[in-house]
């Protein structure tokens, strides 16, 4: 009897510490590490604070696999306490390195399963993206030509010297219209593909703002009407306009197996010392508030089913309804062989 009062009172007491961990304590001051692109309104980061109390700090902390690349290195001493910005093409990485604690939000019931990468909710996504073709409907609508249908035609003569892209080795939509290439193609007919646009004359760029602002024809003053960039680029150029036009003055080309799925996920870093207001954050994260202010923000959609879009969204950011996608462990294992011998055929020729 005695050592079943023993036990008793040890499980209470293991209840209560549990109970400890996930209920806060008081205000925390909680540090949000993020990539560079984040981008939030101050008046949803005070909502959160009116009703929990935490105050956040956000910290950037370069692009995203530079983000994730320090989360690593600090691991035993975490920079912050919620990380947010790793997406599919870095997410094993994170996940190999055991930087998340697992958290089952509630908020998870109103995001697609098709978004929930991570079967032990270390990393819960945030919002999503389509990294596309986008062209210039003034140059094509001049010329007579359609804009390419698909990643064949892009090869093609008629499009030959039209398009620029991103160095996948320093460029995250780089990065993505690679793997897009290789998951139509597969690992064994990519590289020929992308030897088929290198006779093209396709131009490299090392970042997406050398590529859209500096050779688009749509948005600069390039020659190339033809860039890699994302589906919401044609909202964010009427947003932006001093004078909204009818209809952008770009679109996206958005076929099957054209364009790739970027997924951004948030977790709770190991080590953090404010775990139940950290889980409270994630919360916030997945919630109306902060998910219905994220497309005019950062461009990018919520993964919130529940958040309601814009209007310039809805009208002019179709989304590729069936998007590129590769398992993110095929990624981890072979993204960096993939961009060396990407490298061997486009830029040492």
């Amino acid at each position: 009897m005695k050592k079943l009062w023993i036990l008793f009172i040890l499980a209470l007491l293991g209840l209560a510490g549990c109970q400890a961990a996930n209920t806060p304590s008081g205000p925390a001051n909680l540090v949000l590490m993020t990539h560079d692109s984040f981008n939030i309104s101050e008046g949803v980061l005070a909502q959160f604070t009116a009703e929990t109390g935490h105050q956040v700090e956000i910290f950037k902390a370069g692009d995203a696999g530079e983000m994730v690349n320090k989360a690593i290195l600090t691991g035993d001493a975490p920079l912050a306490d919620v990380l947010f910005g790793v997406d599919n093409t870095f997410l094993s990485r994170a996940l190999d390195n055991d930087l998340f604690l697992p958290y089952e939000s509630p908020r998870l019931a109103d995001i697609p399963g098709e978004l929930q990468l991570d079967a032990q909710h270390r990393a819960l996504p945030v919002d999503f993206g389509d990294v596309c073709l986008n062209y210039d409907r003034a140059w094509f609508a001049a010329r007579g030509l359609p804009p390419p249908a698909g990643l064949e035609e892009l090869a093609g003569p008629a499009y030959r010297g039209l398009t620029v892209v991103e160095n996948p080795a320093t460029s995250s939509p780089g990065l993505a219209f690679l793997l897009a290439t290789i998951a139509h193609f597969g690992e064994e007919g990519y590289l020929a593909y992308w030897q088929r646009l290198v006779e093209n004359d396709v131009l490299v760029t090392n970042g997406w703002e050398e590529a859209y602002y500096g050779q688009f024809s749509a948005a600069s003053d390039g020659d190339r009407p033809l860039v890699v960039s994302y589906a919401s680029s044609p909202p964010a150029e009427v947003y932006f306009a001093a004078s909204p036009p009818a209809e952008p003055p770009t679109g996206a080309v958005t076929a099957p197996g054209t364009c790739f799925r970027q997924i951004e996920f948030a977790g709770i870093l190991k080590g953090t010392q404010n775990e139940a207001a950290a889980r409270q954050l994630v919360d916030f994260l997945l919630s109306r508030p902060f998910q219905e202010d994220v497309p005019l923000q950062m461009f990018v959609y919520p993964a919130n089913r529940e958040a309601a879009l814009p209007e310039v969204f809805v009208r002019y950011g179709p989304l590729a309804e069936e998007p590129a996608s590769l398992d993110p462990a095929l990624i981890a294992a072979n993204r960096e062989q993939w961009i060396a011998a990407w490298t061997e055929v486009v830029l040492q020729r």
